[in-house]
């Protein structure tokens, strides 16, 4: 921006004193001169000094204003105090000293200092007065039918063109030819970015070429008159009163556009092509260019500084007033958004335009001489960088309203879908995996990519973990499973297919190279690529009302027609195996109606031999703890006892829950060897108390869920439920070290105690032999037992139940009856 020679025909401004308020009355540039302006302490004005340019400080913060309704304008004139380049005063002196070339100034940029130092700043009445004033330059709701529809968003798009090539010159390769070595990569992302942008503009489209040059010939021909900022950029907001905001400040920008883009045109063919090298030589572009890489470049990098904010404020200017048509934006959101920082920000936008204008207009037309000081264009600038701070918060926070708007809706279409009976499962599977309508599967067993139609009117495993889903034990359990199924893929229990999803918070070039590593070890379906699962649905399965996926893995069932019928069937799938399909709740819920309290139910077929014992009627003595000496004593006793009494026992090592790998195998060792009893294999006895674990998550399940249904819930119900009762037992006895044992038979009752009272029970059968012939050995020994328990001590049993699932208020101890006390345990570990 240039600036204007110092002889310029204009009538000195009229005299005002600093401390008095803005002048009402309009005032008339071609009035007299009046009286030389006097200072804040009445002292005489010395005469006028030769220029020492000081420096001035930055311009100070934006702080937008609430903007009043509009108002009828009755004050035709602008607020003197807001003009950059107020007129000079007729005695040539300010108490800041002027600008080089006595260059117009008067906004509280250019305020005169105070005794302290500081800026005077403008006062309630002037910022009140240009509000209305812009205000009342709109007529946008009054547009006429033949105002012309712009094309708004191309038309911008073709400036950002222009301005992007425009503020980023290479000087240095302009005036030689060759473009700067150190510069080279950062020109050439510039450049590729750029015919990006290029290739997405429309050739058809109208411009507004009138519009263009009215507001270019306001711009640049009443600079060069003499005009202040303000006049001429009120009389172009005048010029295009019936556009909307966004427009106003779009065809300002785009009539500047045109200007700055002509002169770099040339600049930049200027050493190629005849016709520009022509056109240069008559306006001294070598001589310019070669004086902006070196005594103007800071006025070159403001100048450029300043077209980059304006074009910023713009853009964002133009988004927020899309957004405001957005219909999924409420009104209370549009009144929060504080639009009225909209039509300030348009005229700030446009008065640095036509700054830029001047700063053009002297470089091209005048001389780089007459270029405006670097310090006012980077005023400028400051205060739009603030100005588009403010709305681009206010930007952000509608994009977010609406963003949690429409995914919401996305959320409940997704809902709706899921939870709606469909003919098959395939929309109900498109809604979940899709993918640019590409075959959205993977078979990991053929290792080709598939689409969902392979899922089609079959039951559908949904395997829901993280990518460390290989060490966990729902992995093993559902790899059991599908073997199973593939062993025997034509019985009923076997027509169901799993998917593996893998959920991630933050996927990362480390994390695919895993998933990749992950599926090469599996047999079932799982996703080709994880972006086929968007996160909508994400935030679906993770909703706490819909699948409530936090850490552990979950087994979501969806049935041929495309209902959910289980949530997390990984439980169910643990403690009854393939008979659960096809793995619904009420299936689950059947299962467990007809189960009781028995050795079938405790042992199943975790072992070969216990089939084998349960068909021939043996009695069967689960047993487990880390005390070698207890274990020696109590398979000895017995063994004694079952001799006595005339039946058949087999005795079964089972060791405890969340065992330590080297102490138990130490003891079966010890057990095999001394040939005390059987052992369970090492690789089953984690199966052994994680099925025990799922038969509390299952069974409770339906407990909680039958207790809600009659509406008498509570909590501690389940010491009324004899299978709840023994599940308990059961992982208070794994909880300890000590020892622990169960004896039973087939389907019948069974009798369960810690190794102390169980072992006191044996060494004592004397006492209580003659019991069995009339009730039978384990009702006998249950009898005996209870007068165990009476006699004892007070004792300490422990309890150790997942904190997922049901969790009861209280809980009664499985020997005593006691209520236990409750504590919170955290581990990190299971060694």
């Amino acid at each position: 921006m240039a600036l204007v020679p110092q002889n310029f025909p204009k009538a000195p401004a009229p005299a005002q004193n600093y401390n008095n308020p803005p002048v009402p009355a309009a005032q008339n540039y071609n009035n007299p001169p009046a009286p030389a302006a006097r200072n804040y302490d009445q002292a005489p004005v010395p005469a006028a000094q030769n220029y020492t340019e000081t420096p001035i400080p930055a311009a100070q913060n934006y702080n937008p204003a609430l903007v009043p309704a509009a108002q009828n304008y009755t004050a035709p004139e602008a607020p003197g105090a807001q003009n950059y380049y107020a007129p000079r005063s007729p005695a040539g002196q300010y108490y800041n000293n002027p600008t080089a070339g006595g260059r117009r100034g008067g906004d509280h940029y250019n305020r005169p200092l105070l005794k302290n130092g500081r800026r005077q700043s403008s006062t309630t009445s002037d910022d009140s007065m240009l509000t209305n004033q812009i205000l009342a330059s709109d007529k946008s709701h009054a547009r006429p039918y033949d105002v012309t529809l712009l094309s708004l968003k191309h038309i911008l798009q073709t400036v950002d063109v222009i301005l992007s090539r425009v503020t980023q010159p290479d000087i240095p390769g302009i005036v030689t030819g060759a473009p700067v070595t150190g510069a080279h990569a950062d020109a050439s992302e510039h450049e590729k970015a750029l015919h990006a942008t290029m290739n997405g503009l429309h050739d058809n489209y109208d411009v507004p070429t009138s519009l263009f040059n009215e507001i270019s010939c306001e711009m640049f021909c009443n600079w060069q008159s003499g005009e202040d900022a303000n006049k001429i950029t009120m009389d172009i907001l005048d010029i295009v009163q019936h556009y909307d905001w966004d427009e106003k400040v779009v065809l300002a920008l785009g009539a500047f556009a045109v200007k700055d883009g002509e002169y770099w045109l040339v600049a930049h063919l200027y050493t190629t092509n005849p016709l520009a090298k022509a056109v240069g030589q008559l306006k001294q572009v070598q001589e310019i260019l070669e004086r902006a890489g070196t005594s103007l470049k800071t006025k070159f990098d403001a100048y450029n500084n300043l077209v980059r904010a304006v074009l910023n404020v713009t853009k964002c200017i133009v988004q927020l007033h899309d957004l405001h048509r957005d219909p999924h934006l409420t009104t209370e959101a549009k009144s929060a958004a504080n639009t009225a920082l909209i039509p300030t920000a348009v005229y700030w936008t446009v008065r640095s335009i036509v700054v830029a204008g001047s700063q053009l207009l002297g470089i091209t037309g005048m001389g780089p001489e007459y270029v405006t000081e670097t310090w006012e264009l980077s005023s400028l600038a400051h205060k739009l960088e603030n100005i588009h701070s403010h709305l681009k918060d206010n930007l952000d926070r509608l994009q977010d309203i609406i963003q949690r708007k429409k995914d919401d809706e996305a959320l409940a279409a997704i809902a709706y879908i899921l939870e709606t009976p469909h003919i098959d499962n395939t929309k109900p599977l498109r809604v979940l995996f899709y993918k640019d309508d590409l075959p959205a599967l993977y078979d990991c067993y053929t290792k080709k990519r598939v689409d969902i139609d392979v899922l089609k009117r079959k039951v559908v495993i949904l395997f829901l973990s993280d990518l460390d889903v290989v060490h966990e034990s729902e992995y093993m359990i559902v790899q059991q499973m599908y073997m199973e199924k593939r062993h025997n893929p034509t019985r009923p229990e076997s027509q169901y297919e799993v998917v593996w999803v893998p959920i991630v918070d933050m996927w990362t070039e480390a994390k695919y190279q895993q998933f990749e590593e992950v599926r090469r070890n599996m047999e079932w379906f799982t996703v080709f690529h994880p972006s086929v699962v968007s996160p909508t649905v994400i935030r679906y399965i993770r909703k706490q009302d819909k699948w409530n996926y936090v850490k552990k893995p979950l087994l979501v069932v969806m049935d041929p027609q495309g209902k959910i019928v289980h949530t997390n069937a990984v439980h169910m799938m643990c403690v009854f195996g393939s008979i659960a399909f096809p793995f619904t709740s009420n299936r689950e819920k059947l299962l467990w109606d007809e189960e009781t309290w028995r050795m079938e139910l405790l042992a199943d077929s975790l072992d070969q031999n216990l089939i084998t014992w349960i068909t021939e009627g043996k009695y069967i003595c689960l047993y487990g703890g880390e005390d070698i000496d207890w274990i020696r004593n109590f398979t000895r006793s017995a063994k004694k006892v079952a001799l006595e009494a005339g039946i058949q026992l087999e005795l079964l090592y089972v060791g405890k829950s969340k065992p330590k790998e080297k102490v138990v195998r130490n003891i079966m060792n010890v057990i095999q060897a001394e040939k005390l009893s059987h052992t369970l294999e090492w690789n089953l006895i984690w199966f052994f108390w994680l099925r025990l674990e799922s038969m509390w998550q299952s069974k409770g399940q339906q407990t909680q869920s039958e207790a809600f249904r009659s509406g008498q819930f509570r909590t501690d119900n389940i010491k009324n439920d004899a299978v709840m009762q023994g599940i308990i037992s059961m992982l208070s006895f794994g909880s300890s070290d000590r020892g622990w044992a169960v004896i039973g038979a087939g389907s019948s009752e069974m009798s369960k105690a810690n190794g102390e009272h169980m072992h006191r029970s044996l060494r004592e059968f004397n006492l209580w032999n003659r019991r069995v012939t009339e009730l039978g050995f384990v009702p006998a020994l249950n009898e005996y037992l209870a007068g165990v328990y009476k006699e004892a001590p007070h004792h300490c049993t422990s309890l150790i139940l997942p904190a997922t699932g049901l969790m009861p208020e209280t809980v009664a101890c499985a020997e005593c009856g006691r209520l236990m006390e409750r504590f919170t345990m955290f581990r990190c570990c299971t060694d």
